[in-house]
């Protein structure tokens, strides 16, 4: 009975209900965004000779509105192919997810900061800071699956180093752009937006999922391609044996 128990498979929880909660945060940190964005309150009188100007104000909070858009979006992409990978999860995976949308929630203050002061230093150290810890916080999550045979087995072990370097590149940049940030805010500004175009260009990890799925649904039309040739070669013995 004590060798049944231990040889019999721990029980393991599928990731359904995590990937529909987490599409869920997502979808609301995403729509929080724009709440930063506020129609100008002006006089009845001054609309027609103000408005203009007041909706030209508006520039940086639309610009950090639209890039933290794309940043959230980054992240969404990567976590759904992260647990596109994933076999099975455990309660370890469950809270290193909830840390990851903990981080993924509190994206649209530092936007706000950012989008109000632009030019502040501490602005950018804020929005930059909370780039890195959700980054590493990602890479913590896939570091965790890796660790813990908690992925597809077909998932080759080079993949799996060039998941980890595309994960930490966007971390060290955005380091690299708070350093910078103590010299020039402007400059530093401009890595922050260097770091969605690398992401949403496909790299060689994106090739590979793409490869995959492509060998995984071909494999059924293979199987229904050879099952007539064994039927009827079958069919063939019978007759012979007959």
């Amino acid at each position: 009975m004590s060798e049944s128990r231990e040889n019999r498979p721990s029980p393991s929880l599928s990731t359904g209900r995590i990937e529909a909660f987490s599409d869920g945060v997502f979808a609301v940190a995403i729509t929080l965004l724009v709440l930063n964005l506020q129609v100008p309150q002006i006089a009845a009188s001054l609309v027609s000779s103000e408005l203009i100007f007041k909706l030209s104000d508006l520039w940086p909070k639309l610009v950090t509105y639209a890039l933290s858009f794309v940043i959230v979006g980054i992240y969404w992409v990567a976590h759904h192919n992260t647990f596109h990978c994933i076999k099975h999860s455990d309660r370890n995976l469950l809270w290193l997810n909830i840390l990851l949308l903990l981080c993924i929630v509190f994206i649209p203050f530092p936007t706000a900061l950012l989008g109000q002061y632009p030019l502040q230093r501490i602005s950018v150290v804020i929005y930059g800071g909370t780039l890195v810890i959700t980054g590493l916080v990602l890479q913590l999550l896939w570091w965790y699956v890796t660790a813990n045979h908690l992925l597809d087995n077909e998932i080759n072990p080079h993949v799996v180093q060039l998941a980890t370097r595309r994960n930490l590149m966007a971390p060290l940049i955005y380091l690299f752009a708070i350093g910078i940030s103590f010299l020039s805010v402007q400059i530093s500004l401009a890595f922050f937006v260097l770091v969605p175009v690398l992401y949403i260009l496909p790299g060689r990890i994106d090739q590979h999922w793409t490869a995959r799925d492509t060998h995984r649904a071909e494999e059924p039309e293979l199987l229904m391609m050879e099952t007539p040739v064994e039927s009827v070669s079958s069919e063939q013995e019978v007759a012979e044996e007959r």
